[in-house]
């Protein structure tokens, strides 16, 4: 098994409000599957939880290198009792058997064709749980690949950031092989300063292929000169 050390940016101070302001015990309680924490222990994982500071947030996973990172942390997921849940579009759900496991796992249907956007939307289903006092985690990868990037995509930031919530920061570490979910923040909007908590957090943090853990830092625009004209990509 490979492992690698996720590059970060250079640290800089950290003023967002971090795990250690919000109030312990955490107010959000799990409801953790016996079977599925004996099963991430026969893979040789641990697991560090001690609740979620809110019923509405955002979960990120890094860094997400191979298809194991999926393996080992749906039982992880299942063990705490995480009420994470992800977004696919609805036309998967339509698919025999395929679309009853996915919504099993956590997948929730989204419609891409909104106006609003997959974010807006995700940001809207947060913002409703958060009215009706409602349980709403939604996992993301800020990678959004396996593949070595040149950083992360916006989605998670603007879906923390727009509905208010917090987030959380899952380590998929496996130098330690230690899932660790205890770290928790509230972006501020000032980019740059979140960016060097969130490297902060995982500094040190290893991924299952060395040299595909993309560097910690919002992922630059493109530009590509067609016909004379230039257009971002």
């Amino acid at each position: 098994m490979a492992c690698s050390t996720a590059p970060t940016l250079a640290i800089e101070p950290c003023h967002a409000e971090m795990s250690a302001n919000f109030s312990k015990p955490m107010p959000v309680t799990c409801k953790p599957q016996a079977w599925a924490a004996w099963l991430v222990k026969l893979m040789g994982w641990k697991i560090e939880f001690d609740g979620l500071p809110a019923k509405q947030g955002v979960l990120i996973g890094y860094p997400h290198t191979s298809n194991w990172d999926f393996i080992s942390m749906m039982p992880v997921k299942w063990a705490v009792g995480l009420p994470v849940q992800f977004f696919a579009k609805e036309s998967l759900f339509r698919i025999p058997l395929f679309g009853r496991w996915i919504r099993f796992i956590g997948a929730v249907p989204i419609d891409r064709s909104s106006p609003k956007g997959v974010v807006g939307e995700m940001v809207d289903a947060l913002k409703r749980h958060k009215q009706n006092d409602e349980v709403l985690w939604i996992g993301l990868s800020p990678e959004g690949t396996r593949k070595l990037t040149e950083g992360w995509r916006s989605g998670f930031y603007q879906l923390a950031l727009g509905a208010d919530v917090p987030l959380c920061m899952l380590h998929i570490d496996y130098g330690t092989k230690v899932a660790k979910i205890t770290d928790f923040m509230r972006l501020t909007g000032d980019v740059q300063a979140d960016y060097a908590c969130i490297a902060k957090v995982y500094e040190g943090v290893q991924g299952f292929h060395p040299h595909q853990a993309a560097p910690i830092r919002p992922l630059p625009h493109r530009t590509a000169v067609v016909s004379d004209k230039v257009q971002l990509k």
